[in-house]
């Protein structure tokens, strides 16, 4: 009981909106950042940053070092306080997981499976239906931002926005991708990893279609820590 009061009193502390700005940014940047930068990121003064910071720490959700990271110059004097997401973990959803999205992809799909005689095996459904609501998702944000047909880059920005909503934590790497550094549908993962990295690629792929793109792809590329999939531009040329 103690043990989950602790937690709740962690999680607690994302109901403020700077702080949980802050933590979503230290969690998206995947490095030990200064408070500076924090500040920089949420736009506030560095010394309100450096509050929520500490409060943060405080509650476990970070930790704080002064170890200068390897190829930055150390500056004369003491060293910055560089923060990082802690390795302490919640037996409450952290990070964000959407179980509820999955549960109504599968409800949705024995629906049809029922409906439709001849549909297919329960699992070329279950992509369907993904594919499906990944495109309501892609098409709602392309006429909330009027997007009409985006290229690669549109499309790239306003798919890591979406994916970031969904709780898929997705950052750029030196290829030009977005990794998904987390999957909503982890614990669902260790039952069935084949059909769940399936609704994934499909979700992801109607949401690329739905923002009304044909050249950028979601591709399945399972590599230790990330989610299966990966979003790729075209190539250029």
């Amino acid at each position: 009981m103690v043990k989950q009061e602790g937690q709740l009193q962690a999680l607690a502390a994302l109901g403020d909106e700077v702080r949980s700005a802050l933590y979503r940014y230290v969690r998206r940047e995947n490095r030990p950042v200064t408070r500076e930068e924090a500040a920089e990121a949420v736009r506030i003064s560095v010394k309100l940053a450096a509050f929520h910071l500490d409060k943060l720490v405080d509650r476990g959700l970070l930790r704080a070092d002064q170890e200068v990271p390897q190829g930055v110059r150390r500056r004369v004097g003491r060293a910055p306080k560089r923060y990082s997401v802690s390795d302490r973990e919640f037996s409450v959803s952290l990070p964000e997981r959407r179980y509820e999205l999955a549960g109504e992809i599968l409800i949705d799909s024995l629906a049809r499976a029922g409906a439709e005689q001849g549909s297919g095996s329960p699992a070329d459904v279950s992509r369907r239906v993904a594919w499906d609501r990944g495109w309501q998702l892609g098409a709602g944000l392309r006429e909330q931002r009027n997007l009409g047909r985006p290229g690669p880059e549109r499309t790239m920005a306003a798919a890591e926005d979406l994916l970031d909503q969904l709780g898929y934590e997705p950052a750029g790497d030196d290829r030009g991708e977005l990794v998904l550094r987390n999957c909503p549908f982890h614990a669902l993962v260790q039952r069935q990893r084949q059909l769940v990295c399936a609704l994934n690629a499909a979700l992801i792929d109607g949401m690329l279609r739905g923002l009304g793109n044909e050249t950028v792809h979601a591709d399945l590329r399972p590599e230790p820590g990330l989610c299966c999939v990966c979003v790729r531009p075209p190539s250029p040329g």
